[in-house]
């Protein structure tokens, strides 16, 4: 290599051409595995020490790890802030979401205790706030009523004249819940065991939120019965959102206005301090705790005013205090649940992960996905026992965790404590509290969630594709309801997948010159193809969905058609074949009359003949033999003999025999310079090939070798060469030489080749930038 002075933005490179086989020469390629055998993995998995199991017990537990050097000095007074601002969050989000899961608010109590002390122990995450949450509580809402609805329970007559026994209800109500908890946990911890956590990648961010976009809607409609005080029917399946609305829009006229007034009151006043507390986040040291303020004010204005007795107001009703003790699942509900179960699972874990690495990568440190997964799979599970339903982060608790100053997840466990103080002491007094407010605080927390249909003109400019996953999953949602929505946005965001890899682009490169870049000459002026050589790209990987496709574009993009060239040939070559045998009985004819001269014209061409294989070998340029006779010269214009395809092996005389029709004198003629001769499959895009790619591109070799076209692929990766190798690519016909390091490499073999000089000094390898 040449020492030269290099200024600013350039750089100068000068070495061999590289082919796969001097590639394995010069980076002196290795047959070792640094990977260990199966077997050493099972015997290390099997191996017990005391550092190994000290390391295990870190891993599974981490809050061994980081609590024994929590710094008083530094966290407490922030996670003390936090955990109490947390914990006033807690109590009436837990009582308002309870109501979406169709549960007694006390219920959502406890969801906002129990999984929370399990997380600070077994959780990665130090700024996530687990417990109730929007979506996953409607979600948990929809499996209760279908599979516990009102009609089962009624009492005194029929479902029109007859009430409800809302004790039995509510208890079978808890038991589905807890049931469908226990096994969505147990769900998230064997995927955690067995390093599942990148399920979640299935769920692109479009998808997810226009999931949680259509849920919220569902939140919304669920919640306008407790703010117009009117009671729906419950309608189930596709389109049940629709017919809700319009079962609604029916009552209407039998709004109960008191309740309809405490909501706008209610409604009013958090919006507007929720409006302050945004515009004054930077000046507030803490954000106003308006959510709890109004509970604390609508149940002492309903209690003292009698709106229950006046007016008919609905309220919570009686908060038992104390815990309960833990109580089994229902393992006979798992086979009628478990589709739901594994929903909730998914998209609580999604939720869960996406706020926790979003904080993780603000503050610099790691989130484990699987740990998270076995975290919140043991939060779901044993919450369960103690009658909570499914949990996950909230995003507007987390950032009121972070934004106060919360440093570790001992906020969370501050929080915890608020909470069982309101359970056991202070829960009994909210027993006045109307469902319209609870409902109010519902509405007003998922001001984020419809924020998230700007996301609509956004994509439009941006990604018409993820435009159409975000419009799917939120119209599936809305149209099919929650469980089959879901599964109909993956199956949509799949196909999406799919046809991005049926339908990559497909390009012809172009040469810049003065560098060593190849560009798609549709996109950039500068690339200009070079004379006689197709070099053609893909965007994706080649395997069996678009293998086909994949030739088809080349034929198109190159111009080559196969088809025609193969027949064109053949009869070429029938046609010839039928002139030699003519001229060959000509010369019969002519021996019987000039036999005297026959040895003697013998003699003579085979000297002609000797001479210029002489020429062509020392001079090594590319030769045609013409003919002294009219008819000899004509069929060698019509057929075209290919003499690029000598890099492989020196040139032999029986190739230069089979390859040209020797008649005459010899002239010499230069390359063509318009017709293709060569093509460059840049595979660079290619990160594996299977079985149909390894057979299309052996059929490109074999149909383009027929029409004397040379076929060469370019920036093969290691894992890909190794691939073609075990399927048996390589042959003598098709060796390692026709791999080429870089496009650069192909194209100056073919050049020097075809001793185009005037074409390899302007792609020096002294390349400026």
């Amino acid at each position: 290599m040449e020492d030269r002075k290099c200024s600013d933005g350039e750089y100068f490179v000068k070495r061999r051409v590289l082919d796969e086989l001097r590639l394995d020469e010069v980076a002196q390629k290795g047959t070792w595995s640094t990977k260990p055998t199966v077997g050493e993995r099972m015997k290390e998995s099997l191996r017990c020490s005391v550092p190994r199991l000290k390391q295990a017990a870190l891993s599974w537990i981490p809050v061994l790890s980081w609590l024994p050097h929590y710094s008083i000095r530094d966290n407490a007074i922030g996670d003390l802030v936090s955990g109490c601002s947390v914990g006033i969050m807690h109590l009436p989000q837990g009582m308002a979401y309870a109501l979406l899961a169709s549960l007694r608010p006390v219920f959502g109590l406890y969801t906002s205790l129990y999984p929370v002390l399990v997380y600070f122990i077994f959780g990665t995450s130090r700024h996530i706030s687990i417990g109730t949450f929007a979506v996953i509580s409607i979600m948990v809402g929809s499996v209760t009523e279908r599979l516990a609805p009102d009609s089962n329970f009624m009492v005194n007559g029929t479902n029109e004249t007859g009430s409800v026994d809302l004790d039995r209800r509510d208890e079978s109500r808890v038991r589905i819940a807890c049931s469908l908890t226990v096994l969505a946990g147990i769900f998230q911890i064997l995927l955690g065991v067995v390093r599942f956590g990148f399920v979640v990648t299935y769920l692109s961010e479009p998808l997810v939120r226009g999931y949680t976009t259509g849920s919220a809607c569902h939140v919304c409609v669920s919640q306008l019965k407790y703010l117009f005080g009117v009671t729906p029917a419950r309608f189930t399946g596709p389109l049940s959102l629709i017919y809700t609305l319009v079962d609604l829009c029916r009552l209407l006229p039998q709004t109960k206005v008191p309740e309809l007034v405490v909501s706008l009151v209610a409604l009013s006043v958090l919006i507007v301090v929720k409006e302050v507390n945004a515009c004054y986040r930077q000046k507030l040291p803490l954000p106003i705790p308006i959510e709890i303020i109004v509970i604390i004010a609508a149940t002492v204005i309903t209690h003292f005013c009698g709106l229950t007795s006046k007016y008919n107001v609905d309220v919570v009703g009686e908060i038992p205090s104390g815990l309960k003790a833990p109580q089994a699942p229902d393992t006979t509900l798992f086979s009628e649940v478990i589709g739901d179960a594994f929903a909730i699972a998914i998209v609580g874990y999604a939720i869960n992960i996406s706020v926790g690495k979003t904080f993780a990568l603000k503050h610099g440190y790691k989130v484990d996905s699987n740990q998270e997964l076995v975290a919140l799979g043991l939060s779901n599970t044993i919450g369960g026992f103690f009658q909570c339903y499914s949990v996950t982060s909230s995003l507007s608790r987390s950032l009121v965790q972070e934004s106060t100053g919360g440093k570790t997840q001992v906020a969370g466990l501050i929080s915890s404590i608020i909470v069982l103080v309101t359970v056991l002491k202070i829960g009994s007094l909210f027993s006045d509290l109307p469902k319209a407010v609870l409902s109010t605080i519902v509405f007003v927390n998922l001001k984020g969630m419809f924020k998230q249909f700007t996301d609509v003109p956004l994509l439009w400019k941006t990604n018409k594709v993820d435009l159409m996953v975000w419009l799917v999953t939120f119209s599936s949602t809305i149209l099919l309801n929650l469980d089959l929505g879901l599964a109909v946005s993956i199956g949509f965001s799949m196909l999406t997948v799919i046809f991005r890899t049926q339908l990559p682009r497909y390009s012809i490169l172009g040469h810049v010159s003065g560098t060593d870049l190849y560009l798609d000459t549709e996109t950039y002026k500068e690339a200009k193809e070079i004379p006689g050589i197709k070099i053609f790209r893909s965007s994706e990987t080649i395997y069996y969905t678009n293998a086909e496709m994949y030739l088809e574009a080349l034929k198109e993009k190159s111009g080559i058609e196969i088809g025609k060239l193969l027949t064109a040939k053949k009869k070429r070559d029938a046609k010839l074949k039928r002139q030699q045998k003519k001229d060959k009985s000509k010369n019969k004819a002519k021996k019987q009359l000039f036999h005297p001269f026959l040895r003697q014209s013998k003699a003579e061409s085979q000297l002609s003949t000797v001479t210029e294989r002489r020429v062509s070998i020392g001079q090594k340029a590319d030769v045609v033999v013409s003919s002294r006779t009219e008819t000899s010269t004509n069929e060698l214009d019509k057929g075209r003999v290919n003499w690029a395809y000598q890099h492989d092996t020196a040139a032999s005389d029986a190739d230069l025999d089979a390859g040209c029709h020797v008649d005459g004198s010899i002239t010499q003629a230069s390359p063509r310079a318009s017709a293709t001769h060569s093509v460059v499959l840049d595979v660079s895009t290619t990160s594996s090939v299977d079985t149909v790619a390894v057979k299309t591109l052996k059929n490109i070799f074999r149909d383009f070798g027929e029409i004397d076209l040379d076929v060469y692929l370019a920036g093969c990766q290691a894992c890909v060469v190794e691939q073609l190798e075990t399927a048996g690519f390589f042959s003598e016909s098709l060796p390692k030489s026709r791999l080429f390091v870089s496009v650069h490499d192909a194209v100056l073999h073919i050049l020097n080749t075809l001793r185009r000089t005037d074409l390899v000094l302007d792609m020096t390898c002294s390349t400026q930038m």
